[in-house]
């Protein structure tokens, strides 16, 4: 790759150049294009790596309409908490389709938090009811906060609560949250917060739900994005059974999403209960929410194709403004 520059962007450079607005119409291509066969993403290899308790994800995907190919690698190694480390690490690489030429290198969390909580805007935009106005997040993290940014930039949300096992995590995020968005962001210590609530958000590694399904009223959307594996899963399976069900995508989400999965493998749903694609939604072929009292339910493991499309839109930004570190390769 002699002659190759490249440009580099760490996580401050992506939340610094990528705004939540922009990367939610940004996730609109993505899902569009998905949804019609106009992008190429394998369901991610995963490697365990069993002698070190933890695993490795590769997601590569191509999308032939902007001549563009990544690939985003990310480890989890839950241990690392207790070793004053993230417990995921990620790294996005993109190339020019055309060419093949290598054209830049980021930081894979940020990005990853960004265009995942622009996801769950997007599928708010479609899902929740227009006067949703409290929210409450599960999982006090950054995709936590990504979630609740991105619900705000699409409902005119006046209350947030936040519930997690870390007190003084919650209250940071809390604290947090509220200056950021001028919110109020409360902790919460009852489920009645959750049953006050319009839109639920989850980002959390659980492998049980994390409320029962009485908890959650009729006309609430909710938003998944925690669980990633079949023996993972944050919503109750009688709350899937009872609501419209709208995926990411399909493939992906009937092999790895335990909140679909379970549900499917006990019989309390069969695979056609899954309304939609996100991009189905974005595309009109398919209806959204088509009632006050549905309840709705958006469920993502998350897709390449996003990645791809933010890292994109971050390249082509810093592009016009010469943000970014030059590196010769």
């Amino acid at each position: 790759m002699q002659g190759n520059t490249i440009r580099y962007f760490s996580g401050k450079d992506i939340r610094q150049i990528l705004s939540m607005e922009k990367c939610i119409e940004a996730m609109k291509i993505a899902f569009s294009a998905l949804s019609s066969d106009q992008a190429v993403v394998p369901v991610r290899s995963r490697l365990e790596l069993e002698a070190d308790n933890g695993n490795a994800l590769f997601m590569p995907s191509y999308m032939p309409g902007l001549h563009r190919v990544g690939l985003k690698t990310v480890t989890n190694h839950k241990e690392n908490s207790t070793k004053g480390l993230p417990i995921v690490h990620a790294m996005m690489m993109l190339f020019d389709s055309s060419n093949g030429e290598p054209l830049a290198i980021m930081d894979g969390e940020a990005l990853t938090a960004l265009r995942t909580g622009a996801g769950s805007g997007l599928a708010t935009s479609y899902l929740a009811r227009k006067d949703a106005k409290v929210v409450s997040i599960f999982g006090p993290g950054a995709q936590g906060e990504a979630q609740l940014e991105a619900v705000c930039a699409v409902r005119s949300i006046e209350q947030a609560y936040v519930f997690g096992r870390n007190q003084k995590k919650s209250e940071d995020f809390a604290r947090k949250m509220a200056e950021t968005l001028n919110i109020s962001v409360v902790v919460a210590d009852s489920m009645e917060y959750l049953e006050a609530s319009d839109i639920v958000c989850t980002a959390t590694p659980s492998s049980t739900p994390l409320f029962d399904d009485k908890h959650i009223r009729p006309g609430t959307h909710i938003n998944a994005v925690g669980a990633y594996k079949t023996d993972m899963i944050e919503i109750p399976p009688e709350t899937v059974a009872r609501a419209t069900v709208v995926v990411d995508q399909r493939a992906a989400c009937l092999a790895e999403a335990g909140d679909i999965v379970q549900p499917i493998m006990s019989g309390l749903i069969a695979e056609s209960h899954i309304h939609a694609e996100l991009g189905q939604l974005a595309n009109g072929t398919l209806p959204a929410r088509q009632s006050e009292q549905e309840i709705t339910f958006f469920k993502s493991v998350g897709v390449a194709v996003q990645d791809l499309v933010a890292a994109d839109l971050l390249l082509k930004s810093a592009l016009e403004t010469g943000e970014g570190l030059e590196l010769n390769l």
